[in-house]
């Protein structure tokens, strides 16, 4: 038997994984992030981890397949990212500086490329050949398999679905620098951007002025209750979003789109309301989408790095 790492840098922390040759992971545990010094010292910190680890267990480098690893960031074929803003880096060879510190190879990926890599081999995506993964948190990623291949793109940025421009008429700035990407209206913050707007348009009545700090978790329990507000705002949000991926979907055409992310947790309510608006938008060739809930929560993200170690090493 082989085995190989998936390592998951994040802004906070490092999650790292000990997996099988066949996807069993056997061993997970975190380092924190250091960012100081334009994160000169995650590297290095990673390795002296993976190090430990193999001192620890008595596993010899020879049965090791390599490491793989997911940052946030476009990362092109040669494991090279261009610009880690939450990291502090610029361009860098992750996978030249990470080899010549623990002898091992080294494949990198973006972030939400390898996540989706990790739901297509081990979670709600192993019985297709073809998926879209969108994270529905802080931001939108996602994530693209055509055919059983995943997308990366000529420049290390496939998938950035959460760019897609759905409102050329928004005066705000979106995090990248653009104006009405989907990001702004599909992630939770942009629910909570949404819920805002709708409460400052008239006072009526809704449970969700009395939350001084509100969540998007908070509109989804108000809906529950029949708040007519809420319920508003969440129509809004499921035509957004359904929209959003009905675009996405009439140019790649997946079996399934796996939705991940804190917004998921709303459930089966969440995925009705998308059928719902999908279906207005969409090509009528694509209407018979499978729509389904992520399956590996954070393990994904090593999940899938140690697979991009494994079809480029194994």
């Amino acid at each position: 038997m082989r085995y190989g790492f998936g390592v998951d840098i994040g802004g906070t922390t490092v999650k790292i994984a000990w997996f099988e040759e066949t996807g069993k992971m056997l061993r997970e545990w975190e380092i924190p992030t250091v960012r100081e010094n334009d994160g000169a010292q995650i590297l290095p910190d990673v390795a002296a981890s993976l190090e430990a680890f193999l001192q620890e267990i008595g596993m010899p480098k020879e049965n090791v397949i390599g490491i793989g690893v997911g940052v946030p960031g476009p990362v092109n074929s040669k494991s090279v990212v261009n610009r880690c803003v939450n990291l502090g880096w610029g361009v860098k060879d992750i996978a030249g500086e990470l080899t010549a510190l623990t002898g091992l190879p080294v494949k990198a990926g973006n972030d939400a490329n390898v996540a989706t890599l990790g739901e297509y081999w081990q979670g709600s995506g192993k019985e297709f050949d073809s998926m879209v993964m969108a994270t529905l948190g802080t931001g939108v990623g996602g994530g693209i398999v055509v055919e059983g291949q995943m997308l990366h793109g000529a420049h290390g940025c496939g998938g950035e679905l959460g760019h897609i421009v759905l409102n050329r008429d928004e005066t705000e700035l979106c995090g990248c620098g653009k104006r009405g990407c989907a990001e702004q209206y599909c992630s939770a913050t942009g629910l909570v951007r949404l819920a805002k707007k709708r409460l400052a348009k008239d006072d009526a009545g809704s449970v969700l002025r009395e939350k001084q700090n509100l969540e998007a978790k908070d509109v989804f329990e108000a809906g529950k209750q029949n708040d007519a507000v809420a319920n508003e705002i969440l129509e809004q949000y499921y035509d957004y979003l359904g929209e959003f991926l009905a675009d996405v979907c009439t140019v790649v055409d997946p079996e399934v789109i796996v939705l991940g992310g804190g917004v998921c947790k709303a459930g089966q309510v969440l995925l009705d309301g998308i059928r719902r608006h999908f279906t207005k938008y969409a090509f009528h060739a694509t209407t018979g989408v499978k729509f389904t809930v992520a399956q590996l929560g954070n393990s994904a993200g090593t999940c899938g790095a140690f697979k991009l170690a494994l079809d480029a090493f194994g």
